[in-house]
């Protein structure tokens, strides 16, 4: 993710070994450059400069480190040309004084090293070519991997102490002080601790005070990484939720470490990171709602209202996972869809019926439940029979009685609810008043809608079956007297 200083550790890493460091700005490319070629690049000066570079890289052949920035940005194709120079082939084909060129860097000390992030400029998710994300070492910097956990909470503060008034004395101390102040801030404990430096009382409790807060700080700003980081390695036909794409890097952490004062409270310290993210999930192409309320989940600071609104975001994700997964094309799987998002609406509305019959409360209006069980029946009587009449395959048929059956389950068990309910109201009230009366007439009205449903169902259920059971067309019969 960016923040965590992907470009100052690379070029950290290539002064180490003692190696050129040569930078190519993935965003100056675009996603017009998918050649190696400078003269492609004829609109674009600052492409045309970042490819004459890259080809400059090739011509010093040793001792160099190239390193493409922000990839997510750049054609997938310009990305495929350093397949055959990441493998054992060691090779690349360039363009160098407009002159086409091979280079062998067999044997040569050359290193390739993309960076990006996991989603694109437009929010979508980023992907690696395939052939080029199996020849590579692969690291997700705002990742843990193995026992280094505590390492990298600590680096959250190690890195803020340049961003802090308070702290920026301590950049001039050991790492002995540090550490302690950080271990004293974490714990609460000064047993048995000793510091190096000199350090007045007054100085000591400032410092303190500063880190106890940052603690709190880093413990947000570290979910908001995980969340990001797990939210990201999901498939999105697998969510059920919203992408996650708020960060918690080093630099949201810098951001939040200056404006942390000795005097402030907790209250205040968890306002100032929930303006913060608040402000963060506005600059986002889409989704500041969706993002902002995750935020507060991980967090628990999700009030009654929040809790509500969210919910009711996921319900429509996952509905729209379900509906968008459809071909338009293939009407057996536009109805599977259909009767998926069916069964999950009838079972929240058996979930509540059976809420209110067991606290004794009275039923809602349940006027409200004629349009979706009509738009039920109008799918099961019209759509489904022309749905399993043009099914090609046993396979097709059976995803259409996969779905019908959590469906009928449903139905079966909101009709037991409704008949249970009628029936005791009844028996405690033989003498009914008129609304009562109103009521008892609502329920049996939608009971009788459900019986309909049900009857369409197991209607269904047979023609579906026979459908099945029915010969094969003689010309599929010949295709596989052929294929014997």
């Amino acid at each position: 993710p960016p923040g965590y200083g992907k470009t100052t550790l690379m070029e950290y890493v290539a002064h180490r070994l003692g190696i050129t460091f040569v930078k190519i700005n993935g965003p100056a490319l675009g996603r017009q450059i998918t050649s190696l070629d400078p003269a492609e690049a004829v609109i674009n000066a600052a492409a045309r400069a970042e490819v004459q570079r890259l080809n400059f890289s090739f011509e010093i052949g040793d001792n160099v480190m190239i390193y493409l920035d922000d990839i997510q940005h750049c054609h997938p194709e310009f990305l495929q040309k350093f397949i055959s120079l990441c493998d054992g082939q060691r090779r690349i084909e360039g363009v160098w004084n407009s002159q086409p060129r091979t280079y062998d860097l067999r044997g040569r000390k050359v290193a390739v090293v993309m960076a990006g992030n996991p989603y694109t400029e437009s929010g979508e998710k980023f992907k690696v070519p395939d052939m080029l994300a199996n020849r590579a070492d692969t690291y997700n910097l705002g990742d843990v991997i193995g026992a280094h956990e505590a390492a990298f909470e600590t680096s959250y503060l190690e890195n803020a102490l340049t961003s802090n008034p308070v702290l920026s004395s301590l950049r001039n101390q050991s790492r002995h002080d540090l550490h302690a102040f950080i271990r004293i801030a974490e714990t609460g404990d000064r047993d048995g601790v000793e510091f190096e430096g000199d350090y007045s009382v007054e100085n000591i409790n400032e410092i303190l005070n500063v880190f106890s807060k940052l603690v709190r700080v880093r413990n947000v700003v570290l979910a908001v990484n995980q969340e990001y980081i797990r939210s990201a390695s999901q498939q999105d036909a697998y969510r059920a939720e919203p992408p996650f794409k708020l960060q918690g890097s080093y630099r949201n952490m810098n951001r939040l470490a200056e404006k942390i004062l000795p005097i402030m409270n907790d209250q205040e310290v968890q306002e100032l990171v929930i303006d913060h993210y608040q402000s963060e999930s506005q600059t986002l192409t889409s989704g500041a709602e969706e993002n902002l309320l995750k935020f507060r989940e991980i967090n628990g600071w999700l009030s009654d209202a929040d809790q509500i609104r969210w919910e009711e975001i996921k319900k429509v994700f996952r509905r729209n996972q379900i509906m968008g997964q459809a071909n338009p094309a293939d009407p057996v799987g536009r109805i599977v869809s259909q009767l998926a998002v069916f069964a999950e609406a009838l079972q929240e509305i058996q979930q509540t019926l059976q809420g209110r019959f067991e606290s004794l409360a009275p039923l809602p209006d349940l006027t409200s439940l004629s349009a979706p069980l009509k738009e039920i029946q109008n799918t099961l009587a019209n759509e489904l029979p022309q749905a399993f009449a043009s099914a090609a395959s046993d396979a097709s048929l059976s995803r259409l009685q996969t779905e019908i059956a959590p469906l009928k389950q449903n139905l079966s068990i909101l009709r037991q609810i409704l008949k249970r309910y009628e029936s005791d109201r009844i028996q405690t009230s033989p003498i009914e008043t008129s609304d009562q009366h109103i009521d008892l007439s609502g329920i049996s009205i939608t009971r009788n809608t459900l019986n309909q449903i049900y009857q369409l169902i197991e209607k269904d259920e047979k023609h579906i079956q026979s459908a099945k059971n029915r010969p094969p067309a003689k010309d599929q019969t010949l295709k596989q007297s052929s294929h014997s």
